[in-house]
C-alpha cells in the first residue's frame, strides 16, 4: 500500500536490518528475479518465517533495498554540493565528481534503480514509485542548479544535463568505455560554459 508520501516503509528490526544487508548485496550483485527469500533468508542467517514477519513480502524487501540505496545516496551528495560552494556550475559538476566517486565505490553493475526498472515491468509493483521518484528527484535537482545559470532555459538545460548523468551511469554499468562519468563531465563543463555565454549576451 502506497500512501500520498509513498510507498509504505517499515520499522527495521536487528533481523530486518540483516535481511535487508543481505538482500541488498544479492540483488545488486546478482539481480532481483534471479534471487530467491530463501537465499536471503540463508545468507541473513534467519527464518523464512522472521522474513516474512518482518516485510510481508519479498517485494516490500525490494522497496526497502532501493529507498535505503536512494537515502544513502542523497546523503552522499549533500557534502559534495555543499564543499562546491555556491557557484552553480561548480555544484553541477559536483553531482557529476559525486557520481563518480560513489560508482567507484558502490556502483561496479551501474545504477541500481535503472537495473531494477529493467526487471519490474508490473506498473503497480510497490518499489516502482521509489525508482522513478529517485529520477525525479536527479531531474528536479539539476533543473534547479541549471535555473541558476539560465532561468529561460532551465528545462532544457537541466533535462540535458539528466541525460548526459543517467547516460553516462548506464555506460558505466556496461563497461563499454573508460570513465564514462569523467567524459560526461566534460561534456556537461562544456554545455555549462555555453549556457552562461548565451545567459551573458542577454
Amino acid at each position: 500500500m502506497e500512501t500520498a508520501e509513498g510507498p509504505r516503509r517499515i520499522t527495521l528490526t536487528p533481523a530486518a536490518r540483516r535481511v535487508l544487508e543481505a538482500a541488498g548485496r544479492l540483488f545488486y550483485e546478482r539481480g532481483i528475479h534471479a534471487v530467491g527469500v530463501d537465499l536471503i533468508a540463508a545468507e541473513a542467517g534467519v527464518t523464512k518465517k522472521t522474513l516474512y514477519d518482518r516485510f510481508g513480502s519479498k517485494e516490500q524487501i525490494v522497496v526497502e533495498y532501493l529507498a535505503a540505496r536512494d537515502e544513502r545516496w542523497r546523503a552522499f551528495l549533500a557534502p559534495c554540493l555543499d564543499a562546491a560552494g555556491p557557484e552553480p556550475a561548480a555544484r553541477v559538476l559536483a553531482v557529476f565528481d559525486a557520481s563518480r566517486a560513489w560508482a567507484a565505490e558502490h556502483g561496479s553493475k551501474g545504477c541500481s534503480m535503472v537495473n531494477a526498472h529493467a526487471e519490474i515491468s508490473d506498473p503497480a509493483h510497490p518499489a516502482l514509485p521509489v525508482i522513478t521518484g529517485q529520477k525525479q528527484w536527479m531531474l528536479a535537482l539539476f533543473t534547479d542548479l541549471a535555473g541558476d545559470i539560465a532561468p529561460e532555459g532551465a528545462d532544457r538545460l537541466g533535462r540535458t544535463l539528466m541525460l548526459l548523468h543517467e547516460g553516462a551511469l548506464v555506460a558505466h554499468g556496461l563497461g563499454v568505455f573508460a570513465d564514462p562519468i569523467g567524459r560526461a563531465r566534460e561534456e556537461a563543463r562544456a554545455l555549462l560554459a555555453a549556457a552562461e555565454g548565451s545567459a551573458a549576451k542577454r
